[in-house]
């Protein structure tokens, strides 16, 4: 069976990241970070999408590269939500995953533009 592609993957975490948001109570304090949430989570695969398209190598590393940085504060607000017992351990463990997993094929698509 064939691979996910990083845009698979990433479009995949964004429509679970949106559903985690609608799942979290409705409230004023959670709308905040689920506002974070959803934004920074949904990002990561709009700039990767639009890495797709780029006009030139630079243009390319720098959408992955907003990608890379997009994913690093996802976590920081999963993180955030595990520590205020927002969301369970086991959600975060998911969630962390999949995170870690488009880190790492970003920091190695962008190494790999860059000809490292």
């Amino acid at each position: 069976m064939k691979e996910p592609t990083l845009v698979d993957l990433s479009k995949q975490f964004a429509i679970s990241i949106i559903k985690l948001c609608q799942s979290l109570p409705e409230n004023r304090q959670y709308y905040v970070l689920a506002n974070q949430l959803l934004r920074s989570g949904t990002s990561i695969g709009a700039n990767i999408h639009e890495a797709n398209y780029a006009a030139s190598r630079a243009d390319f590393i720098s959408k992955m590269q907003i990608a890379l940085k997009e994913c690093y504060e996802t976590s920081y607000w999963l993180e955030l939500l595990t520590e205020s017992a927002i969301i369970s351990k086991s959600q975060y463990d998911e969630f962390a995953s999949r995170c870690g997993k488009l880190r790492k094929k970003l920091i190695a698509s962008v190494n790999t533009a860059k000809g490292q």
